[in-house]
């Protein structure tokens, strides 16, 4: 099963386009004062780093081949120099051995779609990775490995990286999208929940299923979205899908979430019935397999929906019931620098009883621990990792939190969440700024954005700065190595 990545809106993006691409908007990290020159740790430690050629960084994720490990790192728009072919390339997909996580070694770098600035600062790229084995891929060659990745905004692509060092494309399984973004992919299945914009509907993201069980020759399932979003409907358009997470065949179940910065909507939905129930996009077929939805309030937003199934409740081991539960792990994007919107947290819902989630918690950075609505940039939380590793799984979760770093958290009681850890990188000459304003009113800051986080199967875990300060590979110390139970 794969193991367990939200584009601005369009009128951000071209806001936010404006501000980084001002001419007067100038700063120095040698001058900046304010920036961290050292890193601020707790119970976390750096191992590694690679600088990922100053691209700005979206989602990694890491996969066994063989005895290597391998960092596979999505990447927003924009253009740099690759030194290995010293060529400017449009940003695409790192490629990173991290078998010796002290000294990462860059591989490659597949260029993605070129950004086109009237689609904003962030357009272009390939945002999004997923990896799997053709060993374990139904219908696949055993003897290969693949990667699922978006182009840009316009299509879905998968590549031959059985040898990492030297990628080939081996088909595109979809064209002609429009913000496409984080999508997921089932190994033992094949199956494929594709995020992006379908010609006629009227979200810009949505989920086109595919059967990449043969990732040579794709399968189009069906479309699928909230009512609302289809061709042909009326009323207001509910939220874009940000991206959703499956438990495959066994666990049956798939978690969207969508609308990320505000009017977040969390939905759980019965995998069988997504691929086998009726396929035309009325409203009651697109209700058919959902078992829930719970529609937040419009400050609230639903980047991810991460499953913590099978719980075990030591504050309840003594009562006769609820000493197991079911929780979802809900985290929202901030968008604004220097906090100039709602702060996104993270939330944790109850979902036992699944036609009915509650809300039971949250958990943020305190904004006086590091003064972070003056450090520049964005200050609030964005994603988890997705590796379910029994390493970390129902234990610890690691949340990413911009200019706050990376934090873990004791999740082991999901009623009251506790930090145990962070780490915030140091910037370097390669971090980007972050600006506020406009015209004589704008003024910009060095600052440190964590993006996405991952996790490895032996304990390592990688952050991806969205600033061009590359990817840092850490692990947990003290205490918060007790609570993982790793040695």
């Amino acid at each position: 099963m794969q193991r367990l990545a939200r584009l601005i809106p369009l009128s951000g993006l071209l806001v936010l386009a404006g501000v980084l691409t001002a001419p007067f908007a100038t700063v120095s990290f040698a001058q900046q004062k304010g920036a961290p020159s050292k890193a601020e740790q707790s119970n976390m430690e750096l191992v590694g780093h690679d600088d990922l050629q100053a691209r700005s960084a979206y989602q990694p994720v890491i996969h066994k081949q063989g005895a290597r490990w391998i960092a596979y790192v999505g990447h927003h728009g924009g253009m740099a120099l690759n030194p290995l072919t010293g060529k400017q390339e449009p940003n695409g997909t790192s490629i990173v051995d991290v078998t010796d996580p002290k000294h990462p070694k860059y591989l490659a770098h597949i260029p993605g779609e070129a950004s086109n600035p009237a689609e904003g600062a962030e357009a272009g790229g390939a945002q999004m990775v997923r990896v799997c084995d053709g060993s374990e891929l139904p219908r696949a060659d055993k003897s290969k490995v693949y990667l699922l990745r978006p182009f840009g905004m316009s299509a879905e692509e998968i590549w031959d990286v059985s040898n990492p060092a030297a990628p080939s494309r081996v088909t595109v399984v979809v064209s002609g999208l429009h913000d496409s973004h984080k999508s997921w992919w089932e190994c033992d299945s094949g199956i494929a929940y594709l995020v992006g914009g379908a010609p006629g509907w009227r979200a810009k993201r949505m989920t086109m299923i595919y059967d990449l069980s043969d990732p040579a020759k794709p399968v189009f399932i069906r479309y699928f979205g909230l009512p609302g979003q289809q061709p042909g409907s009326t009323g207001p358009v509910p939220s874009d899908l940000h991206g959703p997470m499956s438990t495959g065949p066994k666990g049956n179940r798939v978690y969207f979430a969508y609308g990320p910065g505000g009017d977040g909507v969390i939905q759980i939905v019965d995998r069988e019935k997504l691929l086998t129930g009726p396929k035309e996009p009325t409203d009651k077929n697109l209700r058919y397999p959902q078992i829930a939805r719970v529609d937040l309030p419009p400050g609230i937003g639903a980047h991810t929906a991460y499953p913590l199934l099978g719980m075990e409740l030591p504050e309840f081991a003594k009562q006769k019931g609820g000493k197991t539960g079911d929780f979802l792990l809900v985290p929202g994007e901030t968008f604004g620098n220097e906090c100039q919107e709602t702060r996104q947290m993270l939330r944790i819902f109850d979902i036992t009883t699944e036609s009915k989630p509650v809300a039971i918690s949250t958990w943020t950075v305190p904004e006086a621990s590091g003064n972070f609505c003056g450090r520049g940039g964005r200050f609030g939380s964005h994603s988890t990792n997705e590796n379910l590793t029994p390493l970390f799984y129902k234990r610890v979760v690691f949340l990413s939190h911009f200019n706050a770093g990376v934090r873990a958290l004791d999740i082991r009681d999901p009623y009251h969440p506790k930090e145990i850890g962070y780490y915030i990188p140091a910037v370097t000459d390669k971090t980007d700024k972050r600006c506020v304003g406009t015209g004589a009113d704008e003024h910009c800051k060095i600052a440190i954005q964590t993006n996405n986080v991952e996790v490895d199967d032996r304990g390592y875990i990688y952050i991806a700065d969205r600033a061009n300060t590359g990817l840092h590979i850490l692990q947990l110390t003290g205490a918060a190595r007790q609570v993982a139970n790793l040695p």
